[in-house]
């Protein structure tokens, strides 16, 4: 049989791709080597994550957090295997709503691993071993990406007691001491899971601030948050070595501007130090396909590789590793290849840390506008002073508008707080059609909202907020 697609991994790029060139009218297929639709973000990545992260978080505010609201409660206890069990039963309906999907869409779902012999062919093995050869106009690599590692560090990871964000999802006890290595989204979002559960957390991040290229006052101030919850960092911190020991395993490290090294031990080492592009025994260099330097495959600006009919989207090309702009990048790809004019706009991707309170940013962080000479103006407006946060007890956090000087164009939102990831869209919106911080302030917000804290933050933005 002949598609005019054929679609390898399942993924959040991989899937919605499928979907979307199977409403535009193509024949679709869709290789996948795992046993279930979804990928690393179904299976094991976004969607189990916070299933945990939202039980932990029910759980440590039924023991914390209750009493100032008037509602008395006996030291709850946790039943781990049941929150794993309601992490598993999430990830289940989650996969079977893909294949739900394809079925819907007629699109054909193949379980087996697959690989380029040829711009038009592709070879696909199953778990016997048997192989086929299948046909079609255009190749769609959607392979994701897989865990990282350590730079320069043999790590043995073994997802019991040196474990991988999979292992970190499936624990079968809370851990007295846990390493997490990286100051990441991953390691910071699975260490919160686990220390509110009852660990005592460390993480080890090798630059000098937690969340990388975050906007640096969102850093540190949620990085005082997180400390006043228990975990403790160290920062500028180069890791040298990860190994078993008696009990559990150690981390050893030393600055990295220079000085003594240090050894930790814990229970649980958590190795969260990113995700690189996963393109083993895809044949794409017998194929032809071009790598980048850093293992990406490369692309043009309709997503393109340098061979001729096939493409890549997702994880294992340029950008940030996020579902949804795999997600974005797929449905673009299909209207394209459906005759229509699919395009992303890469300025304009939210990015959410789940942890309590969220983290939340889209566009520019104000490192980002100075390095690049911009002239801009901030506006800022704390939780503390929103009567909705304060009635929920949830006012840890502020609003951050970064807008141009000159134009008053929105360039950056940054919100770190109870709900952030929810709220962070109504910026995307104003963003995607040019909005400015007037446009946002002069916008009616329903009263009482956490969101009215974003328009407070816009007044202040482009003249003075009303509540402060």
């Amino acid at each position: 049989m002949s598609y005019d697609v054929i679609i390898i991994g399942s993924g959040p790029g991989g899937y919605v791709c499928a979907v979307k060139a199977a409403q535009l009218g193509l024949k679709v297929a869709v290789v996948e080597k795992r046993a279930t639709y979804g990928g690393t973000c179904l299976n094991v990545g976004c969607i189990p994550s916070k299933a945990l992260l939202h039980a932990s978080e029910m759980y440590h505010h039924a023991a914390h957090g209750m009493d100032a609201l008037g509602v008395e409660l006996a030291a709850p206890k946790l039943n781990l295997a049941k929150m794993m069990a309601h992490k598993d039963a999430t990830v289940r309906s989650n996969v079977e709503g893909v294949s739900f999907l394809f079925k819907k869409n007629k699109i054909d779902g193949i379980q087996g691993t697959g690989k380029i012999l040829a711009a038009g062919k592709v070879e696909i093995t199953n778990d016997k071993g048997e192989t086929q050869v299948l046909e079609t106009k255009n190749i769609i690599i959607a392979t994701g990406s897989e865990v990282a590692g350590i730079p320069g560090v043999q790590v043995d990871i073994d997802e019991k007691v040196i474990v991988s964000s999979t292992g970190g999802i499936a624990l079968d006890k809370v851990p007295a001491k846990m390493i997490v290595v990286g100051g990441g989204v991953i390691g910071l979002e699975l260490g919160s899971v686990w220390s509110r559960l009852g660990a005592k957390v460390t993480v080890v991040e090798y630059l000098d601030s937690i969340l990388g290229g975050m906007d640096g006052e969102v850093s540190k101030q949620f990085q005082r948050m997180l400390a006043k919850q228990g975990m403790e960092f160290n920062l500028g911190a180069k890791v040298t070595g990860v190994e078993k020991a008696d009990k559990g395993a150690k981390v050893t490290f030393e600055p990295v501007k220079g000085g003594e090294a240090q050894t930790l031990e814990a229970d649980i080492v958590l190795v969260a130090t990113g995700r690189k592009p996963y393109t083993t025994g895809l044949g794409l260099e017998e194929a032809g396909v071009v790598l980048d330097n850093r293992g990406r495959v490369e692309i043009d600006g309709h997503f393109r590789t340098n061979v001729a009919g096939i493409y890549a989207i997702g994880d294992v090309v340029r950008g940030p590793m996020l579902a949804h702009k795999a997600e974005d990048e797929g449905v673009a790809l299909a209207e394209i290849l459906a005759g229509q004019h699919g395009h992303v706009n890469y300025d304009i991707i939210p990015g959410v840390v789940y942890t309590h309170p969220e983290v939340a940013s889209v566009g520019k962080a104000e490192e980002e506008l100075k390095a690049a000479g911009v002239a801009y103006k901030v506006g800022k407006f704390p939780f503390s002073a929103n009567g909705r946060a304060r009635a929920m007890l949830a006012t840890d956090g502020f609003v951050k508008v970064l807008a141009d000087k000159q134009t008053d164009r929105v360039l950056g939102v940054h919100i770190v707080g109870f709900g952030a990831g929810e709220m962070i869209h109504e910026a995307a919106v104003l963003m995607e059609f040019g909005g400015s911080s007037e446009d946002l302030g002069r916008t009616c917000h329903a009263h009482p909202t956490m969101s009215e804290a974003v328009k407070e933050a816009a007044l202040a933005t482009f003249f003075k907020p009303i509540h402060m």
